[in-house]
């Protein structure tokens, strides 16, 4: 039954809501959304794959359309079901696979469609990537684009006429149950004076090499560091592959971890090295939590790091410069203060949740009245 007060009622659609930027994104915005009554929401999820498991305590309904092979039509067909039931005003989609399905579904049945699939910032070897080839086919039938950073939309070549950014937003309340730094050094049996730490997959999309070489080019300065990875994969055995065996009781390789803010709590640089990024909830994560942090140059991350006033932003692959930076911080405490508190701010004032919410709610209701 239709609600007489609703303004609006969305379908939100990702294919998982794994560990991973986008999915903690679209679960902060359901989580804010629930406390305005003008607006209604279901989720459609194409995988079982939940990290976020707190998205079964908001209440929602969530609709699982699974796939039974990789090509399967029949998802056109019982996404039009859904439409036809719910009745959404705007279908959100948060990824270039249902994005791909839900396009020709709003074509049919009227209903806007709003793409947010750029949440990175692909470079030369775009051509080959399958959301750039996706994006290709579908943005010409989306009535809004929402990219994370301008930096995604120009090199997705987006139109500017229906495209907009909006920047990821941070949730504070995330920091209020962070664990204390002797429980967590404890728990890791880390007794070094100081831990660096990179929060990311282990994947084609971060250089994780270049970390682990900066890594041991400073253990073989110093022996008073401890080196965290924390992220899906980061503990398999292609990850324990770029570290020298001798160097291996200098680092912690955690693996896909929950509670990831009490890790970050306990580092005193935050690193994030990658090949491509939009803007990244790792560096937002460090930074809320008054840490400097130290990132490869590229994509959105220099629309987040203000160089030499939040951190250091690092050229590509270059494991040399990258411990260089971070020799630096470690040095220099005062400098790691600064930068950390000068950051904290930052966050507050441009990458809050609440300034995320309210300009995807501006988005919605401008797209309903044109």
């Amino acid at each position: 039954m239709i609600k007489k007060d609703i303004l609006m009622r969305i379908f939100f659609t990702i294919d998982c809501l794994a560990s991973g930027g986008k999915e903690r994104r679209l679960v902060e915005l359901m989580r804010t959304l629930k406390a305005n009554k003008e607006i209604d929401f279901e989720l459609i999820i194409m995988s079982t794959d939940i990290h976020y498991s707190e998205v079964f305590d908001l209440g929602i309904k969530i609709n699982y359309l699974i796939r039974s092979r990789k090509k399967d039509l029949s998802v056109f067909v019982r996404l039009y079901k859904l439409c036809k039931n719910y009745k959404p005003d705007i279908i959100h989609c948060w990824d270039s696979m249902t994005a791909f399905y839900c396009t020709p579904v709003c074509k049919m049945l009227h209903i806007k469609n709003v793409n947010g699939m750029v949440v990175d910032s692909p470079g030369r070897r775009k051509i080959f990537y399958k959301p750039w080839l996706r994006a290709k086919i579908i943005f010409p039938f989306t009535n809004l684009i929402i990219g994370n950073s301008r930096a995604g939309l120009k090199a997705y070549n987006a139109p500017a006429k229906k495209s907009t950014v909006i920047y990821n937003g941070f949730n504070f309340d995330r920091v209020k149950n962070i664990k204390s730094d002797s429980s967590k050094r404890e728990e890791l049996k880390i007794y070094s004076d100081y831990i660096v730490g990179m929060v990311a997959t282990y994947s084609e999309f971060k250089d994780y090499p270049t970390y682990f070489k900066a890594a041991q080019l400073i253990i073989d300065n110093r022996e008073d560091v401890t080196f965290l990875a924390i992220g899906k994969n980061t503990d398999s055995e292609m990850s324990i592959s770029n570290i020298d065996g001798k160097y291996l009781k200098h680092f912690r390789l955690l693996g896909e971890r929950s509670d990831v803010e009490s890790y970050i709590n306990i580092v005193d640089i935050g690193v994030l090295a990658t090949f491509t990024e939009g803007i990244s909830n790792s560096i937002l994560e460090c930074m809320a939590i008054g840490k400097p942090v130290v990132a490869t140059n590229g994509g959105g991350t220099s629309e987040i790091i203000e160089d030499q006033k939040t951190g250091f932003l690092v050229s590509p692959s270059n494991p040399e410069e990258l411990a260089e930076k971070i020799l630096l911080l470690l040095n220099d405490s005062s400098l790691r203060k600064k930068m950390g508190e000068t950051g904290k701010v930052r966050i507050h004032d441009t990458f809050s949740i609440e300034n995320m919410t309210g300009k995807y709610i501006s988005e919605y209701k401008k797209l309903l009245s044109n």
